[in-house]
């Protein structure tokens, strides 16, 4: 008779513990998982603010009268556009090379290439995980031309009669 209702007195004794190990669970569960996903999104976040940096930093160097001024607008226009896209804490230096042509990026057929390194910082980050290091680093190049029928100014020009 003991074999029989044996099991019955266990079922009453572990009745409501599957709530409590499922909400303990879910806890261990929920806590890194959402930190898995911000930390995600934010990244994510940077790596877009950085393209649309390189790509509006692009445009305005080559749309600059002179290399001098361009280095200076595209440099202004990183720092607005990491601003402007809610990427707080985030700042890029524009490095801007130029082919074939590289003391005269206005000139000719020139092939400017604008590239931004910085680092998004990942949120509630622990020490003990971190070694060092609380970023996570992030790149981008933007490539645009200049145009096909500028002028390069060392060329000796034919003049017609």
């Amino acid at each position: 008779m003991t074999c029989r209702h044996g099991w019955r007195r266990r079922l009453r004794a572990e009745r409501g513990s599957a709530l409590v190990e499922f909400c303990w669970v879910g806890l261990i569960l929920f806590i890194p998982i959402t930190w898995i996903v911000i930390s995600v999104f934010d990244v994510q976040r940077g790596a877009f603010a950085l393209n649309a940096a390189a790509r509006a930093a692009a445009r305005a160097y080559a749309l600059a009268p002179d290399d001098a001024t361009g280095a200076a607008r595209a440099q202004a226009v990183v720092n607005q556009t990491l601003a402007d896209q809610g990427s707080g804490g985030m700042s890029g230096t524009a490095v801007i090379t130029c082919e074939p042509f590289p003391r005269a990026c206005h000139t000719g057929t020139s092939l400017i290439t604008v590239h931004i390194d910085s680092g998004v910082s990942i949120p509630f980050l622990p020490r003990v995980l971190s070694e060092g290091q609380r970023s996570f680093d992030l790149s981008a190049t933007h490539t645009v031309p200049i145009g096909q029928f500028v002028t390069i100014p060392d060329a000796v020009e034919e003049k017609s009669p």
